[in-house]
Parts: C-alpha cells; sequence; structure tokens
C-alpha cells in the first residue's frame, strides 16, 4: 500500500483514443489526480467520473492539472463509459491489472451479479506530487463512501495556501 511521502508504485496504462498515461511522465504544477473507478457496470462510479470531468477546470486552478480516471475495465467496457457517460475531458485508462491493483492498495472485489467483471477494484483517489510520492489517499471497500470532488478542490486549495504536509507517514 502506498504510504504518503514515499513513492507510489507505477502506473502505465492505455487510454480510449489512443495513447498512454504514464504517471513517471507527468509533470504537474502541483498534484496530479488517480482516480480509480469500479468499471462501467458501476452507476455510482458513472456520477463520481461525470462530476469530474466537469471539475477539470478547477482542479487546474489549484494545480492539479493532471488527471486519470482508470479501472480494470477492457477496452470496449472503458470506452462504452466514455461514451455513455459523456466524458470528455478527463482520460480514461483501462485494462488496470489485478497486481496493479493490489500495489495500489485498492480492495479488490468479484462479480456478485451479470454485467460485472469478474473481479475489480474498488474506488481509490490518489493525489500525488510532481517527485512521485504520495500526498493523500482515499480507498473505499465498496462504491459508497467517496470524497465529494468539489470538496477536494476546495482542500486542495486550502492546502496549497497553507503549506500542509502530507500526513500519515508512519
Amino acid at each position: 500500500m502506498p504510504i504518503p511521502r514515499q513513492p507510489v508504485p507505477a502506473l502505465d496504462v492505455p487510454l480510449v483514443g489512443g495513447g498512454r498515461w504514464v504517471l513517471a511522465d507527468q509533470r504537474p504544477d502541483r498534484f496530479s489526480l488517480v482516480v480509480f473507478y469500479r468499471g462501467v457496470h458501476c452507476p455510482m462510479c458513472r456520477a463520481h467520473v461525470t462530476e469530474l470531468d466537469g471539475l477539470i477546470d478547477e482542479f487546474a486552478a489549484v494545480g492539479v492539472d493532471r488527471v486519470l480516471a482508470v479501472s480494470g475495465d477492457d477496452e470496449d467496457r472503458a470506452r462504452r463509459a466514455v461514451e455513455e457517460w459523456g466524458i470528455s475531458r478527463v482520460p480514461i485508462g483501462y485494462g488496470l491489472s489485478l497486481a496493479s491493483m493490489r500495489e495500489w492498495g485498492l480492495y479488490v472485489s468479484k462479480a456478485i451479479k451479470e454485467g460485472q467483471p469478474n473481479e475489480f477494484s474498488e474506488p481509490g483517489l490518489f493525489l500525488v506530487r510532481p517527485d512521485g510520492t504520495l500526498y493523500a489517499a482515499v480507498q473505499t471497500t465498496m462504491p459508497f463512501l467517496r470524497p465529494h470532488l468539489d470538496e477536494v478542490v476546495e482542500t486542495v486549495r486550502w492546502i496549497n495556501e497553507n503549506d500542509y504536509p502530507a500526513r500519515g507517514e508512519l
């Protein structure tokens, strides 16, 4: 599991529409934001990623100018998410491996109803410093209890204004 102030695991995923998103190549002003979502089957993920898509400018204004939403969905399922959810601004990564999910400390679930992949990660949100170290993370064991992204924007604004250090490193 990633620990604040320590390097996060590598992340290199293909993107819907082509190209790759490689965390090590990101050069954010203050933070990269990686949002792990369950997959196209999840209505709560739809709401969360759609909210993120609408807040891209607000995140950029507080220095979170490298953003990714990623799941273990295959390319077809990830493309469906982009199309059905109307995502136009957030890069959508796909093909996250079970090993990578575990490296990131994400909880993993197995399918309990039709339309779900056999295994998929539960949600996680990670703020990563430009040097590749973890600043903050929120993980949950189920689709509920995610942070409200407008509150994350305001929290990052406060963090920047108060030069607040990463916590939870021990």
